[in-house]
């Protein structure tokens, strides 16, 4: 294959030679992408007409998310659903004219061959271009429109939050959890956004979701049992078939919901679900360097999740007299649960402490597995994944009183400021080894940033991490402002051209670049009192909020800045000495507060304020001093506080 980069060569190319572009956007743990590569891309006949008749771009869309947002516009417009791999084909400026995901090399299912779709492009290129170019102006019109999203007069009504928290609510699974039907993800910011309400307004039906879903994803296939972390998302309604990747970002927001569903509820099982979620990102994931690694393949000894499969003999040579007990509690058949071997989960829903035997099997069982053939690293450090797991650690950090934990949040927060800024301090994408930094970073790299920051200074007092999360916010502020509709752009005002300037708007796999700015604006600003970053975080209020009480669950982490909005943010700043009184405000679970100790910050927040004592604030009105912890404890009681 004579595969280019996303370039101006790429286009020249096709320019020149008058052929249209075949764009194909993967990613390193999409079991899909592997199979078309293999079928197709590495299969000669079939690489001898794509050279022939395309110039091809390869795209790694977790680099590259302008690119594959717009590309997968078209893909949705054209097919009506979309996934990885992405093909599309696109004029030599750009426009898309074609599209589709997977493409196998033989008919089958109702689907031409892949090499069936390539001709009947070369030939309608050929013989109907008109048609062509005027369907990819036409879609590239499309896709536009979501940019341009026009703001409304005021910021959402008050009850909006609590209106989009019912409409989740109507769409959970009450009998497998969830909010929606096979395929499931986890959708771990929408049960964030449930914690968030029930912590202030505690409802029965609430907590049933939060249960429900929490407990049926710990004991289901999605979960790995043995090493810790999920997978990316299951196959079927029950949790049970996972589809086997491992991602940073799936497990750094979903160790961040276990740990506040624990705080907020006290059960023990999600304590530990939260603490072995991130071990098994510190021990696999973790680079030498600092960085986190972005996933772990599904496939490995060319079996898509072969390494987290088992026989029943195999449990009953390694466990020996616990073999029974070990089957039992994993719920091993001799016939295999998936494809004649056994995937671990647990069929007692919610039952995830482990007794001392099974402990002990749990143990010696990943041991056997470390030796088989693990699936491939993708070792690409991204910035905003790194952010995303940097703020779950710091905040696990102070909750469960880790401070190797916090040690490493600060080796990775130092990684990021040495090796994923360019010499001008530009926040780049990516980084890796053998390429090291590549890719003007995006909105969501320096969002996500500033909340990890953020958090980073709450959680050891330093003043330097509020430093840096400001100069990453003006660099979003100045960079990648809308300063017509409100919001952020996807790409910098120094970023190249593509067909049109994309805007990031909903809450997927991960938080969208616009929820992550306001979450993390209304923090900071009010930690430093730059009224600039509060403005610009009701700027994305105003463009979204109606858009949420349509579609709650494309907004999970957006409800979370609006609840700060709406609520109001609780400032409690310790001045002097007093770790007691830090620990007695950061232990808890207060999601509409922030914290300030330690070192003495710019802005207005510590003006007039000395001694060793605790200050808090909230609606602009601020309680007395306290001197004592329960007095702190006190003055903070009215915020409907129902953690431990």
């Amino acid at each position: 294959m004579d595969w280019y980069p996303w370039s101006k060569d790429a286009f020249s190319e096709a320019e020149n030679s008058d052929r249209p572009i075949l764009l194909s956007v993967g990613y390193s743990a999409c079991h899909w992408c592997h199979v078309m590569a293999h079928e197709s891309f590495e299969d000669l006949p079939t690489a001898e007409v794509m050279n022939k008749y395309f110039v091809n771009i390869k795209v790694d869309r977790e680099e590259r998310p302008d690119i594959d947002a717009i590309y997968m516009e078209a893909v949705m417009a054209l097919t009506g659903r979309g996934g990885w791999p992405m093909t599309v084909f696109l004029d030599t400026k750009g426009k898309p004219f074609h599209a589709g995901t997977y493409w196998p090399n033989q008919p089958r299912g109702g689907m031409p061959s892949f090499s069936q779709v390539l001709e009947a492009v070369h030939t309608a290129w050929s013989e109907q271009r008109p048609a062509l170019l005027e369907l990819g102006t036409q879609l590239t019109q499309r896709i536009a429109l979501q940019a341009q999203l026009s703001p409304t007069a005021g910021l959402p009504k008050a009850d909006t939050f609590d209106f989009a928290i019912e409409a989740l609510l109507e769409q959970h699974d009450t009998e497998w959890g969830g909010f929606s039907g096979a395929p499931k993800f986890p959708q771990a910011m929408n049960i964030e956004a449930l914690i968030r309400s029930y912590s202030r307004k505690p409802e029965p039906r609430n907590l049933s979701a939060i249960t429900t879903t929490l407990d049926a994803m710990a004991s289901g296939g999605i979960a790995d049992h043995l090493g810790g972390g999920f997978a990316r998302y299951s196959v079927d309604e029950q949790w049970r078939v996972p589809h086997f990747e491992k991602m940073l970002y799936d497990n750094a927001l979903l160790a961040q919901v276990y740990l506040h569903a624990w705080q907020v509820f006290g059960f023990e099982r999600w304590r530990c679900i939260a603490e072995e979620t991130i071990e098994y990102v510190l021990r696999d994931l973790r680079l030498p360097q600092g960085g986190f690694a972005s996933a772990q393949d599904a496939d490995s000894e060319g079996s898509e999740g072969r390494f987290y499969l088992w026989e029943e003999d195999e449990i009953r040579a390694i466990c020996g007299s616990d073999a029974q007990q070990v089957i039992d509690w994993y719920g091993i058949i001799p016939s295999g649960n998936f494809e004649g071997l056994n995937i671990l989960y647990r069929p007692v829903r919610g039952d995830l402490l482990r007794p001392p035997r099974i402990e002990h099997a749990r143990s010696i069982l990943l041991q056997a597995r470390n030796k088989r053939i693990a699936p491939a690293l993708d070792n690409k450090v991204l910035t905003e994944w790194n952010a995303l797991m940097l703020a779950a650690l710091t905040q696990a950090a102070v909750a469960l009183s880790r401070p190797d934990w916090l040690t490493v949040a600060i080796e990775n927060a130092e990684f990021l400021l040495e090796n994923l800024r360019n010499e001008d301090g530009r926040w780049m994408r990516s980084w890796d080894q053998e390429g090291g930094t590549r890719h003007l970073g995006y909105a969501a790299d320096l969002a996500a940033i500033v909340d990890a920051f953020t958090r980073l200074s709450e959680a050891t007092g330093e003043v330097r991490w509020i430093k840096e999360a400001t100069s990453t916010a003006e660099q979003l502020l100045d960079g990648f402002s809308d300063e017509i509709n409100g919001g952020f752009f996807t790409t910098g005002l120094d970023a190249e051209a593509l067909i049109t300037r994309p805007k990031d708007i909903l809450d997927n796999a991960h938080p969208s670049a616009n929820s992550l700015a306001a979450f993390a604006l209304l923090r900071l600003g009010s930690l430093t009192g730059e009224s600039r970053f509060l403005i610009a975080a009701d700027s994305v209020l105003r463009l979204l909020g109606n858009l949420v009480l349509k579609h709650p669950t494309a907004f999970g982490h957006l409800l979370g800045a609006l609840d700060l909005n709406q609520q109001g943010i609780t400032e409690i700043v310790v001045t002097g000495t007093r770790p007691d009184l830090v620990h007695a405000a950061a232990r808890k679970y207060r999601p509409n507060a922030i914290l300030s100790w330690g070192e003495r910050p710019p802005g207005p927040l510590w003006e007039g304020r000395e001694g060793d004592l605790a200050w808090v604030c909230r609606n602009f009105t601020c309680s007395e001093p306290a001197t004592t912890t329960q007095e702190l404890l006190d003055q903070l009681s009215d915020e409907k506080d129902h953690s431990l």
